[in-house]
């Protein structure tokens, strides 16, 4: 899809040429905002607020005295906070809620002169992989109207990919960047945990949430990365080490890339995407890297381990959510236990009521062990066996996903196939460790975008994106 311009260092030589500046690329992805409404990727336009924001980066600019991210347009996940502005997690419990304090990845954009220029549409509360489980309606793909973008951070793939933004924060808690990433043809990432703070995010499962950008260039999601990752006091979960310095200018020295042959003969693998990852992996060998097929026999586990264990996290997290001290509250409550019965269930969507539930049972008393701690000794299986894999390789590449986008309600009413969308996103968040989409391929039979995926050892994103970068050439 044609953009006006693909990275920040386009738009900054064009400001050096006096072709634009920032109000009038501001005014230019408004435009765009506008003409394209049917999407439903934007649910809410900060439009005077990043002119005025944009006329002041303009001033800047010319004083010598911009940030990193001067020139750089931004949008934002409905799910992360933003002071003095609304934030609902795309659910009917938060409607009208205005945050009371900014994450802290909306201030280091912030402070870096980005200009945060709309709130993305998402599957209620992340809950999702089509963004079709939105209050407010579905996304649909830009490059197909009746396939959906993928989820949960549907909106915010949309925006950069129908150039409504240069770029966009998603958050991923089992593939939620990174599979709209690879629906839309964009680069998108799930960062080693604890390396992006969750301070300001709306929690779905606190153990596997993580911000990450989605992008059109390699570039700019390094630059992203570097102003939006490192220590904050205010996440305890945070790993205490800077944030990386990532250049990609560096020659890249041979690496051993292993590939997970359980991922590219399951039977659910699109044959072209199959083909494309042979004809990658040739790539890489012929560029000097040794590749070799390994096997990983617990691909069956992963989505049912992670489902068990976000769902309980939801149940717990969500329970805040009651019709007492904010959101919605019923108008039919008429005492305490009517206005939590009343106020959730007509307050969450049906894919966030079956979640709660679903994990309110593997947390009960009768079934505690039986699937949540099952769970937890699982998944430390996978992210052991995972991590045991970088003591002999540098990187793994597998698909992102294994189909391009599907059809709008082709898996709506069966809630197992669209989980299943998961299934070669959910290791990198079981284990903690770096996931980069990225976009190498168009599917012949209706030009649909696609990605693969590098997973990479925890802190090891420097690595991750200076071989997407390479990838991308070939």
């Amino acid at each position: 899809m044609k953009k006006l311009y693909s990275n920040l260092t386009g738009i900054r030589h064009a400001m050096q040429t006096g072709e634009t500046d920032c109000v009038r690329l501001v005014n230019h992805y408004l435009q765009k905002i506008e003409s394209q409404k049917h999407l439903n990727a934007i649910l809410e336009v900060y439009s005077d607020e990043s002119l005025l924001k944009a006329a002041e980066i303009d001033a800047k600019i010319k004083s010598g005295t911009a940030g990193r991210l001067a020139g750089m347009v931004i949008a934002i996940k409905d799910n992360i906070c933003y002071k003095g502005h609304h934030i609902s997690s795309s659910s009917k419990i938060l409607e009208g809620f205005e945050s009371l304090f900014s994450a802290t990845v909306v201030e280091r954009l912030l402070a870096e002169d980005a200009i945060i220029i709309a709130r993305c549409n998402c599957d209620e509360f992340a809950m999702g992989a089509s963004n079709e489980n939105s209050a407010y309606g579905p996304v649909l793909n830009a490059a197909d109207n009746t396939r959906v973008p993928g989820g949960s951070s549907g909106g915010s793939a949309v925006a950069v990919q129908a150039d409504m933004c240069l770029a966009a924060l998603g958050s991923d808690t089992g593939g939620s960047v990174r599979q709209p990433a690879s629906f839309c043809g964009l680069f998108g990432i799930y960062p080693t945990y604890g390396r992006v703070s969750r301070w300001g995010l709306a929690a779905y499962a606190s153990s596997f949430d993580q911000i990450g950008p989605l992008t059109s260039s390699v570039e700019d999601m390094a630059l992203i990365m570097e102003v939006i990752s490192g220590m904050d006091d205010h996440d305890a979960t945070m790993q205490q080490i800077p944030a990386p310095v990532i250049s990609l200018n560096e020659s890249l020295k041979p690496l051993k890339i292993a590939y997970l042959k359980d991922c590219e003969e399951h039977p659910g693998l699109d044959s072209e995407i199959k083909q494309h990852l042979s004809d990658k992996i040739k790539n890489l060998e012929e560029k000097g890297h040794s590749v070799s097929a390994i096997d990983f026999p617990y691909l069956d586990y992963m989505v049912p381990c992670y489902y068990v264990l976000t769902t309980a996290e939801a149940s717990s997290n969500l329970s805040r959510y009651s019709g007492l001290a904010f959101g919605y509250r019923s108008d039919d409550a008429t005492d305490l236990e009517s206005t939590f019965k009343k106020s959730r269930s007509e307050g969450f969507g049906a894919e966030v009521q079956r979640r709660i539930m679903l994990g309110t049972f593997v947390l009960s008393s009768d079934h505690y062990d039986a699937y949540y701690t099952k769970a937890q000794k699982v998944r430390q299986v996978i992210r052991q066996k995972t991590l045991d894999i970088f003591k002999e390789f540098d990187v793994i590449i597998i698909p992102t996903a294994s189909t391009p986008a599907f059809k709008l309600g082709e898996k709506a009413n069966n809630p197992i196939a669209m989980y299943l969308a998961d299934l070669f996103t959910v290791q990198a968040n079981l284990a903690g460790i770096p996931a980069v989409s990225v976009p190498t391929g168009h599917h012949k039979g209706d030009n649909m975008p696609f990605g693969l995926q590098i997973m990479g050892d925890r802190f090891s994103e420097p690595l991750l994106l200076q071989l997407a970068a390479e990838m991308v050439k070939y």
